[in-house]
C-alpha cells in the first residue's frame, strides 16, 4: 500500500535509479526523507541516514520516516552536510536539489567521510560544471549523467565513482560545462537548455556592446568566448 502512496518526482526517481542495490545510503539535504524511504521500499538500500541542517525539514523527515514505519532502518540526523555521517558508515551518497557550489562545498568540507564511499549521485539545480570540476580535482570519475525537465525546470544528475577523473573527457573545457555524456546523447532537453543559455549570453553581449570600463569589456569577452566554444561544440 505504502509504496504506491510514495510518489517521487521524476527528478528524485532519476536520482534513486542510480543507487546500487544493497547500498547503505546517506541522503544529504533530505527534506522530507522521501528519497531514502522510496529507496528502501523499492529494495535499493539496506539502511540509510537522512541528513538535514534546518529544523523544519528535519522534523518533516522524522515524521515521514515514522509514518512509513522505517525508523529501524532510516536514521534522521540534524547537522550540516556530511557532519551527520561517521567515517565508513555509508557507501553511497545522494545530494539533490541544491546549487553546484553548495554541493561542492559539502563534499569538500566532508572529504574525510568519503573514504569508503563507492558512489556519489549529485543533482545540482544550477552550476553542474562546478560539481564536475570538483569531481575532476578530487579523483572521482563521472560515470553517467542525465538531463531532464520537470515542471518547467531543467535538472542534471551526475553519477561518480572512484577512478580516472579524466576518462570521460575528450574536450575538457567545453565538456566540463556541457557534460561529456549529455553532449554525446544530446536529447531534446539538453538542446533546450543550451538554446536558452546561448540566447541569454547573446543578450548580455548586446548589453555590453558599448561597454567602456575594462571590467565590463573583459566580462563581454568572456561571454563571447564561451558562446563561440559552445556553438562550435554543438555543431560537431
Amino acid at each position: 500500500m505504502f509504496v504506491n502512496e510514495l510518489q517521487l518526482s521524476k527528478r528524485l526517481q532519476t536520482v534513486a535509479s542510480f543507487i546500487p542495490k544493497g547500498s547503505v545510503l546517506a541522503d544529504i539535504g533530505s527534506d522530507h526523507a522521501y528519497l531514502p524511504c522510496y529507496a528502501y521500499l523499492h529494495g535499493y538500500i539496506t539502511k540509510a541516514i537522512a541528513g538535514e541542517v534546518a529544523d523544519g525539514p528535519f522534523r518533516s523527515a522524522k515524521q515521514q520516516v515514522e509514518k512509513s514505519g522505517l525508523s529501524h532502518v532510516i536514521s534522521v540526523r540534524k547537522g550540516d552536510g556530511l557532519q551527520v555521517v561517521t567515517p565508513n558508515e555509508v557507501d553511497c551518497i545522494t545530494i539533490a536539489g541544491m546549487g553546484g557550489t553548495l554541493i561542492s562545498n559539502i563534499l569538500e568540507n566532508g572529504k574525510e567521510k568519503l573514504e569508503n564511499v563507492k558512489r556519489l549521485i549529485l543533482q545540482p539545480n544550477v552550476g553542474a560544471h562546478i560539481v564536475r570540476q570538483w569531481l575532476l580535482n578530487n579523483e572521482w570519475e563521472l560515470i553517467d549523467e542525465r538531463i531532464l525537465e520537470e515542471d518547467g525546470q531543467i535538472y542534471e544528475v551526475l553519477v561518480a565513482e572512484r577512478g580516472d577523473p579524466y576518462r570521460p573527457y575528450t574536450q575538457l573545457h567545453v565538456e566540463l560545462l556541457l557534460g561529456p555524456f549529455l553532449l554525446k546523447e544530446r536529447n531534446e532537453v539538453f538542446g533546450k537548455k543550451w538554446d536558452m543559455e546561448m540566447k541569454h549570453w547573446q543578450n548580455v553581449i548586446e548589453q555590453l556592446k558599448h561597454a567602456k570600463t575594462e571590467e565590463a569589456m573583459e566580462k563581454k569577452q568572456r561571454f563571447v568566448e564561451t558562446l563561440q566554444m559552445v556553438e562550435e561544440a554543438l555543431k560537431r
